[in-house]
């Protein structure tokens, strides 16, 4: 059954077994955070929704239950199509209704979709909470997830949870708060042991810098894990007689389409133009014509510094006084030297009476030189009359002084001479977060926002970055941000539509910009990809989707795993984990060699830290010391492994893993796990 699958009658269920995964959220994250737990992991999941007719608007055509069961089918059709077993295949749809529930896959219950306009307790008692193994909280609103985890976590003290928040600072005390809660409501089990824990995300924080890398060089991506730094860089295919560099390894192989105008930026699919991932040696010397993603360099990183404001900290003398008035003053000031020189001249006076009488001449409170010479009361004269020009000089320092400082916490125009910046589209979350690392990185950036009450707009105002005010569709907004002049164009509006008419207004005005796209419904994204690709083909254009992008991020720590980073290639994306190899019969006696597979894992370092030493969060970072008094402490990390080397179970390890293929090694842990 391909497309739509028509949902069937409600009926009331039964929850599902113990183990079962629960999504609650309200909107396209929750979706593709059940399809990748689902068909991805094979997680038998129950997704809760709002209801998703407006109320005021009944003759809405999908529901959120409709969209979520026409992504499932989509998803179904494909798998079936593309005969991917390995009990990952979902059935061929998803159905229920409010507090019911479908079978799928022969009555296997696979997904269940529930709606509810609230978690509430009677909502997740239905949902199975008290037997589930993990909760993702991602609605939109903050106080909606936290109120919902403290009710969780009240419910079901065992409940691994993933909770998206926006607020970094909350997330962190969030974290300690409710992992408190649940050793304490379970005293007496050795906390190792507790598969309790509290993740707290955020999408806006995990696609920020895929978003931001794509919009400056559309090749190298970052990943921190420890302090350090790991850069993946896109190379073009060698050319006839060169050899490939490739770096520490080679991560990836992109479509063969990559360099065709009219090609797909990849896809999903299996065929052989899409991108392969983690490809083995041979792959990659019989691969003629594609480009490939490498492990470039592993270089150690500095903690994260603050964004820093455009132009600098402070008020400098060019932003208070316009340059004609800074001309003006100037001008006066070399005629009261040429005065204080003629009077040297003319007289018998030396230098500082000269001159002091030349400012009282100016300033009209000199006694007049009735007796003195001709020369003296002509140099009198002249002093006066620049006296008179002083005046209004000084109204006008003092005006634009007074109107400098009433404008200081006013939003900054795009100055006249700005040029090679990056023009940003949107400053909700997701824009917000950008923002901030373009400014991390000293990335000019002028911001197009419609709201002037955005989330965004207050830190646009104390970082000093330009902002325009208007609505992106209306003609003269884009020339506006100096659009002509930018190097590239990041549209992250939440609206597919808008985001694609200024991505193709401004490829008329600048032909060669290059553009990113945030788009939702990856069929649309690859059809805009393709046409914006064949009308410029000299241009890089890059479709991304935020849900796609964080998705992966949020079902690991739903599998009680650590993602230290994401890379996108193309359209897929290749996660960067830290594993334990205990449990994992795949590395566990193996050397670096042999636990490598090609197109599902491969092991980049090993953690050479003391168990009871190390750093739980491998991704974390020293705090920012403004000084550099303190030294960063040193990593523990080994990357250059030798082949040879035999994991043991005692050993970390960095791993890129597919998607599929860290979903292989964490089904086969839990199937190692006696009780699981």
């Amino acid at each position: 059954m391909l497309g739509f699958v028509p949902p069937l009658p409600q009926q009331p269920g039964r929850p599902p077994s113990s183990g079962h995964m629960i999504v609650c959220g309200d909107d396209a994250l929750a979706r593709r955070l059940a399809v990748e737990l689902r068909f991805i992991y094979g997680e038998r999941v129950t997704l809760l929704l709002p209801p998703g007719r407006d109320a005021n608007n009944p003759e809405t055509p999908l529901t959120q239950r409709g969209r979520a069961a026409a992504l499932f089918g989509r998803m179904s059709a494909a798998m079936n199509r593309a005969g991917n077993g390995s009990g990952t295949t979902a059935g061929n749809g998803a159905t229920g209704g409010s507090g019911g529930s479908g079978d799928t896959n022969a009555g296997v219950e696979a997904v269940r979709i529930m709606e509810a306009p609230e978690p509430s307790d009677d909502v997740l008692e239905e949902a199975g909470i008290d037997r589930a193994a993990a909760l993702a909280l991602v609605y939109d609103d903050d106080e909606r997830n936290i109120r919902a985890a403290l009710t969780a976590r009240r419910l079901n003290p065992r409940l691994r949870l993933v909770i998206r928040l926006y607020n970094r600072k909350l997330g962190q005390h969030l974290e300690e708060l409710l992992d408190q809660a649940a050793a304490v409501a379970m005293p007496g089990i050795d906390p190792a042991l507790l598969d309790a824990s509290t993740t707290v995300l955020s999408d806006a924080d995990t696609a920020a810098p895929a978003l931001a890398a794509t919009a400056l060089t559309g090749s190298n991506k970052i990943i921190q894990a420890e302090g350090l730094l790991l850069r993946a860089a896109e190379r073009p295919p060698p050319r006839p007689g060169e050899h490939a560099d490739p770096g520490l390894c080679t991560l990836a192989l992109l479509s063969s389409t990559t360099n065709d105008p009219a090609g797909a930026e990849g896809s999903d699919s299996s065929g052989d133009e899409a991108p392969q991932l983690l490809p083995d040696e041979r792959a990659v010397a019989d691969a003629t014509g594609r480009g490939t993603v490498v492990l470039e360099a592993i270089s150690r990183a500095d903690p994260a510094r603050p964004a820093t404001r455009m132009g600098g900290r402070g008020a400098p003398l060019a932003q208070i006084f316009s340059r004609r008035l800074r001309w003006s003053a100037l001008g006066f000031a070399l005629a009261a030297v040429a005065l204080v020189i003629a009077s040297l001249l003319t007289t018998e006076d030396t230098a500082l009476h000269s001159a002091y009488l030349t400012v009282l001449d100016l300033l009209g409170m000199n006694d007049p030189a009735e007796g003195a010479s001709p020369a003296r009361q002509i140099i009198q004269i002249l002093s006066g009359i620049a006296g008179l020009l002083l005046l209004p000089l000084l109204i006008a320092a003092v005006l634009e002084a007074f109107g400098t400082l009433r404008t200081a916490s006013s939003l900054r125009r795009p100055p006249r001479g700005l040029g090679g910046h990056v023009v940003l589209l949107g400053l909700g979350k997701i824009g917000t977060r950008v923002l901030v690392r373009l400014r991390e990185l000293d990335i000019p950036v002028v911001v197009v926002e419609e709201d002037p009450e955005a989330r965004g707009i207050p830190l646009a105002r104390s970082l000093h970055v330009p902002t325009v005010i208007g609505d992106v569709t209306q003609e003269g907004v884009l020339e506006a941000a100096k659009i002509y002049r930018a190097r590239a164009l990041l549209a992250l509006t939440s609206i597919d539509t808008t985001n694609l008419e200024a991505a193709l207004y401004a490829r008329s005005v600048k032909p060669d910009l290059r553009v990113a796209l945030r788009l939702y419904d990856d069929e649309f994204a690859t059809a805009v990809y393709r046409t914006l690709r064949t009308a410029h083909p000299q241009a890089l254009t890059r479709s991304r989707s935020v849900s796609h992008l964080a998705a992966p991020s949020f079902a690991v720590a739903m599998m009680g795993r650590q993602i230290l980073g994401a890379v996108p290639v193309e359209r897929k994306v290749m996660l960067f984990a830290a594993l334990e190899v205990a449990g994992h019969p795949q590395l566990e006696g193996h050397t670096v060699e042999q636990a490598f597979r090609a197109g599902a894992w491969r092991v980049l370092a090993i953690d050479a830290t003391p168990p009871a030493d190390r750093n739980p969060d491998l991704a974390a970072l020293p705090p920012f010391d403004p000084e550099g008094d303190t030294a960063p402490p040193p990593s523990g990390l080994v990357w250059d492994l030798h082949p040879g080397y035999v994991l043991r179970a005692q050993d970390r390890v960095v791993i890129a893993a597919t998607r599929r293929g860290l979903a292989e090694l964490l089904r086969r842990q839990r199937s190692a796990v006696p009780g699981r």
